[in-house]
């Protein structure tokens, strides 16, 4: 039991160290949180930074979760793998090193299953660039993509219910952080370009 609030405290810290916050702080850029869609993640830098920078940020979320990932599957039982998950985005969406306001963790939750069910993160990827030319608006997308993640997840834990109730969380998790884009959309037909 120890063990494992251990590594779900691991998981909740890692997650809250945000590379986007951290970026803009140390090239002396404006805080990505306050222009835009007011999110510390990898769309906020590309428009503020480039593409280029974009990419180092999304890398990095990738690595950051793939590590996690690797001390989860070592540390606990496969059935406790997605709250794992959990707690990583949890930590990326709350950061305790920020103020309690990061990113929206999809970016995480693809490092982490593509590890844990790299079929499952693959599917998603192609999810989300069908998802993306029906609907043109990346947040929803981002909710298929999250779906897909949810079922890899449980498919690799055999079903378990902790499974299940995990990767449920964790998708609701990740439904919560895009209230703001779902209040928005819902108030207007113009496509919103937002998402992790």
């Amino acid at each position: 039991m120890g063990k494992t609030f251990l590594i779900f405290l691991f998981a909740y810290l890692a997650g809250s160290i945000n590379f986007a916050i951290i970026f803009f702080k140390v090239t002396g850029k404006e805080d990505p949180r306050l222009i835009f869609s007011g999110n510390a993640g990898t769309t906020n830098v590309y428009r503020q930074a480039g593409i280029i920078w974009a990419a180092v940020i999304f890398l990095l979320d990738i690595g950051r979760a793939l590590a996690v990932a690797v001390i989860a599957c070592y540390f606990l039982k496969t059935p406790l793998l997605p709250w794992a998950a959990f707690f990583l985005v949890l930590g990326n969406s709350f950061p305790c090193f920020h103020g309690f306001r990061g990113g929206k963790g999809v970016a995480n939750y693809l490092g982490y299953t593509l590890l844990i069910a790299p079929w499952a993160a693959l599917a998603s990827a192609v999810i989300w660039l069908v998802s993306y030319g029906i609907f043109r608006v990346t947040f929803i997308a981002s909710f298929f993509m999250v779906f897909v993640l949810a079922l890899g997840q449980v498919d690799f834990a055999h079903w378990r219910l902790i499974a299940i109730s995990g990767a449920l969380a964790t998708f609701l998790l990740i439904l919560f952080n895009h209230r703001k884009n779902i209040t928005n959309y819902r108030k207007t037909d113009e496509p919103l370009i937002s998402s992790e």
